[in-house]
């Protein structure tokens, strides 16, 4: 079996100060398929009751993960070690966005080992850091409001890595589409229950009907379009309760 570059990628958190902001990586991580947690030189601030809550099914990766006393050692056998980056500065001007690096990054995955760095919560990554950096990515953002939580930060930066692979299928319908002839018996059909209940008469047939065509072929989209629908429904209704008491 062909190794999956997922498989490759470590989420390295950096000096990381709330056990909560880890347990909701780990499943940003899993939703995105991403395993391997690595804390480097982490300054936890609390304990671990609410990583391991905010971690929901996703705690085996919170369980399995590595911790090194430095970042050096939490990336010193990747073949590209990622920064993430919000800030500005000489040494930080060569960032794409995670769409862009996403298939040269699992190219490299697909060869070895892939840090994926993401810095403090407070301060991000130093610039000594950065420094260690193979590529720098910076995830879009308004620019009157840069920071972004770090689990989110986890979470946008892995689904573009994710959907880059190309292997998730969209579910689909099953059934076939319907033929002109079965379309138009079901207006057939139609417009024979609408008489019937007593919601158009004969002569008004062309009129409604129209309106039904438009709303069959592409969806109940104007107020117009349910103005109608909800018209059908109430004298279905209408219908029922006047059968029930004359048959009463």
């Amino acid at each position: 079996m062909a190794l999956n570059p997922l498989d490759n990628i470590r989420v390295v958190l950096v000096g990381t100060l709330y056990t909560g902001n880890v347990g909701s990586s780990c499943r940003a991580m899993a939703n995105m398929g991403l395993k391997n947690l690595v804390l480097a030189a982490p300054n936890l601030q609390n304990d671990w009751e609410e990583g391991e809550r905010l971690a929901v099914h996703a705690t085996d990766i919170l369980h399995n993960r590595k911790e090194f006393a430095t970042f050096e050692e939490a990336v010193a056998d990747c073949v590209a070690v990622v920064g993430t980056t919000a800030r500005e500065g000489l040494y930080r001007q060569h960032v794409k966005t995670p769409r862009e690096a996403a298939s040269d990054i699992l190219a490299l995955a697909a060869q070895g080992p892939v840090a994926l760095v993401f810095g403090r919560e407070d301060k991000g990554l130093k610039n000594e850091e950065i420094a260690q950096c193979t590529h720098l990515i910076r995830i879009p953002v308004d620019e009157g409001y840069t920071s972004i939580n770090l689990s989110q930060a986890v979470l946008i930066t892995a689904y573009e890595f994710f959907t880059a692979l190309g292997n998730y299928q969209m579910p689909h319908e099953k059934a076939p589409p319907a033929p002109q002839a079965q379309k138009m018996q079901l207006m057939k059909n139609w417009s024979k229950m609408l008489q019937e209940i007593g919601f158009m008469k004969p002569e008004q047939e062309d009129h409604f009907m129209q309106g039904f065509h438009r709303v069959f072929s592409r969806g109940v989209f104007t107020k117009d379009d349910a103005a109608l629908m909800l018209g059908v429904a109430r004298q279905a209704i209408w219908a029922k309760n006047n059968l029930n008491g004359e048959n009463k």
